[in-house]
């Protein structure tokens, strides 16, 4: 699970791949239109799809021959795991939050009434 969440995050660590996962989040396109709506030549795009396909995130449809002919879609299994992921870490850190919220108010003086005074 690990090397499968290094893999991602490193995918996702890219800003133009985040920018596909958007794309498709919309639904399936192919590399072209990912490549016209980024701005960029479709090698480059290549590039950037084949790191998202080997990460598991994306999946190409198509022909195996022609590139221009594929169409890229996401994958649920690895956003899942990403989830799984930070569901644990936002669990511990409500829960480090929590303790300190018990230990102010258990640590915390007494408050007195408006206006009483202080019989120092």
């Amino acid at each position: 699970m690990v090397k499968e969440l290094d893999t991602t995050l490193a995918a996702l660590a890219d800003p133009t791949r985040r920018q596909v996962v958007d794309w498709l989040q919309v639904g399936p396109r192919r590399a072209g239109e990912l490549a016209r709506r980024a701005g960029m030549s479709s090698p480059a795009m290549s590039r950037h799809l084949r790191v998202l396909r080997s990460s598991g995130l994306v999946a190409a449809e198509g022909s195996e021959k022609d590139a221009r002919l594929r169409v890229y879609r996401l994958q649920r299994a690895p956003f899942a795991s990403l989830q799984g992921w930070l569901t644990q870490v936002e669990s511990f850190w409500a829960g480090q939050l929590d303790a300190f919220r018990e230990h102010v108010e258990r640590t915390r003086p007494a408050s007195r009434p408006p206006g009483a005074k202080d019989r120092r």
